[in-house]
């Protein structure tokens, strides 16, 4: 199985981070090919490839697959380990997973992924407020109810993929996801996979001016570690 998996920037996009560090993690195997954002709105030159315009995109067997769920949902059928083995953990799985996907607007809007930085944010809406308190709550039911290290259990799973870049924003906005939660992000930010995604972040030799007024509203950056 040939795969082509292209995506964007490492400090920004999230969205990418799932499937890369899905498929990366449980070592199937994918050409990387990345679409750097070059401006505001990449739309038009991303319809080159992508029917949404947007990454994620999965390329296989002459199918175009789209947005980072449909890709996990495409690979659950080709092969194990996407999803829970036991049934339990599955189903919880994957309501947390789709959660994630279409939830949590807030945490989105307010803490911005940028891997690269610390920042000391503003002061927290009750949105997201809401959104960081219903996550440390649902991360915490996960490693209680299956053991950890993972959110479903001992094996890394799609749900930990989906939550992936909110363990870079735990620790860029200093937000606090309880002791559980926070064991679950020092975990998962030691993980080769995440290491690298890391490395690559910090050495990318581009940045969008969009995204980093994106990330000035959320606060103030007090550290950046991003080489270029």
């Amino acid at each position: 199985m040939a795969y082509t998996l292209i995506t964007a920037n490492r400090n920004y996009s999230s969205w990418s981070l799932r499937p890369w560090l899905l498929m990366t993690q449980l070592g199937i195997p994918f050409t990387d090919k990345l679409e750097p954002f070059a401006a505001v709105s990449n739309y038009d030159a991303f319809r080159a490839f992508s029917p949404t315009g947007q990454v994620p995109v999965l390329q296989h067997d002459g199918r175009t697959i789209h947005d980072s769920l449909g890709i996990a949902l495409y690979l659950a059928d080709r092969h194990d380990g996407i999803w829970p083995g036991e049934e339990k953990a599955r189903a919880w799985a994957m309501c947390a997973t789709c959660e994630m996907h279409g939830g949590f607007s807030a945490l989105r809007n307010d803490c911005t992924m940028n891997v690269g930085v610390r920042v000391r944010a503003k002061p927290m809406s009750q949105a997201l407020r809401r959104d960081v308190a219903r996550i440390a709550e649902l991360w915490a039911e996960g490693l209680d109810s299956f053991g950890g290290p993972f959110l479903a259990g001992e094996k890394f799973t799609a749900v930990d993929a989906f939550f992936a870049p909110v363990a870079f924003r735990v620790r860029t906005y200093g937000l606090d996801v309880g002791k559980a939660g926070q064991q679950w992000v020092d975990h998962m930010l030691g993980l080769p996979a995440m290491l690298a995604w890391e490395k690559d972040a910090l050495t990318e030799s581009w940045r969008e001016e969009g995204h980093e007024e994106e990330l000035r509203a959320c606060g103030e950056i007090i550290a950046d570690f991003r080489q270029t």
